[in-house]
């Protein structure tokens, strides 16, 4: 016992310091994009052409970018002779609206705490999460459960995965939702105790991603339930999928 404890002390303390602190983002990691103001030449579509999953679209203001849709490969900022595309690293980036991911020249940052006060009285002591992988390639669904190692220790927020939708109060799906899965998220969402509310994890729950146009998946989320949370990546960090399970809390992190 005594041999426990002195290597327990030696160890130190070594959950990350998120909230209080941001993560050390890698240098390859790219984050919330920023597009600059002016327009393109009409004969360019350098940015568009190399996207794939035509997250980009431009109309007479400019150039859009729908995390959404996004993968966040960065083909774009590369390809961009006029550089109107680039990445941060700025890891915090869920949202309440579908139309909080579209980005543009003059779009700002806003750091939203959940907006609904029904939701938050709700699950601002504790949140439940069944967790549904609706035909994901596991990429999303390794790092939503890196947030149970002790890096980053889920439970401190009181933020538990749960193995029955009936002691859920949110269901959190990962993939393009995949026809195989349809039947078995319908289920799982309506078993879930009402208000229930619906997290889309990762960019193919939000859009269907690269599988979007395919005719074995739904092409995501909103064609099958209305997201209550979007958190875009490919696959979000984990840094940015806990900010944003927070804040859905109505909790601010930071």
């Amino acid at each position: 016992m005594i041999k426990s404890f002195i290597a327990r002390l030696k160890q130190g303390y070594q959950t990350g310091k998120f909230p209080h602190k941001d993560p050390v983002m890698p240098d390859r990691f790219l984050g919330l994009p920023e597009l600059s103001e002016g327009a393109c030449p009409e004969t360019c579509s350098a940015c568009m052409d190399v996207c794939p999953t035509n997250a980009i679209s431009r109309d007479a203001d400019g150039l859009q970018l729908d995390m959404g849709r996004c993968l966040f490969c960065g083909k774009c900022q590369g390809n961009c002779a006029e550089k109107r595309i680039s990445f941060t690293s700025q890891h915090d980036l869920g949202t309440f609206t579908r139309e909080g991911l579209v980005r543009t020249a003059k779009s700002g940052y806003s750091y939203d705490i959940q907006p609904d006060k029904a939701i938050s009285k709700l699950v601002g002591s504790s949140l439940k999460l069944r967790h549904v992988s609706a035909g994901g390639c596991a990429a999303c669904e390794l790092d939503f459960n890196a947030l149970n190692t002790l890096a980053w220790d889920l439970a401190r927020f009181n933020i538990e995965v749960v193995a029955s939708p009936r002691h859920a109060d949110a269901v959190l799906v990962t993939g393009p939702v995949t026809k195989n899965m349809l039947l078995a998220l319908k289920k799982i969402y309506e078993a879930i105790p009402k208000p229930s509310f619906v997290i889309a994890c990762g960019t193919c729950a939000i859009s269907g991603g690269l599988y979007a146009d395919s005719d074995q998946t739904c092409g995501g989320l909103e064609e099958v339930l209305k997201p209550d949370l979007y958190v875009p990546g490919c696959p979000p960090h984990p840094a940015t999928l806990l900010d944003a399970l927070v804040r859905f809390m109505g909790k601010k992190p930071r």
